[in-house]
């Protein structure tokens, strides 16, 4: 299974982005989409995610800003993160997560490569 996530770039502050991440192979079962992001310096951190059953949750610092969803059709597996009213302080770079159950029960791990967001003015 490969991750592939883009849609990052360079914005001024109060503006917005829509990353997204499709996922190609062989998937059983998708658990979980997520997003994460990591600033220089820092831990990764959950940014978003969303459930199989469309259950979403967001960090504090992301709440009302940004917006998770997926599109599980038919041979598409893509999650998004639309990003608005974007601050300096949500600058990173951005990583997908897929986890994925597979037919012998075990749930893994799935990463992106990472976007590259920056706010700056």
């Amino acid at each position: 299974v490969q991750l592939v996530d883009s849609g990052g770039g360079l914005v001024q502050p109060g503006g917005s982005l829509r990353l997204s991440c499709t996922a190609s192979g062989s998937i059983f079962r998708i658990e979980r989409m997520g997003w994460y992001r990591q600033a220089p310096g820092k831990q990764r951190e959950l940014v978003a995610g969303i459930t199989s059953g469309g259950t979403t949750n967001y960090a504090d610092a992301v709440k009302g800003r940004f917006t998770i969803s997926r599109d599980n059709a038919k041979n598409t597996d893509t999650v998004y993160l639309q990003m608005n009213s974007l601050k300096p302080e949500d600058t990173a770079v951005y990583y997908c997560n897929f986890v994925l159950r597979g037919s012998n029960g075990y749930l893994t791990n799935y990463w992106g490569r990472g976007t590259q967001v920056t706010v700056s003015p």
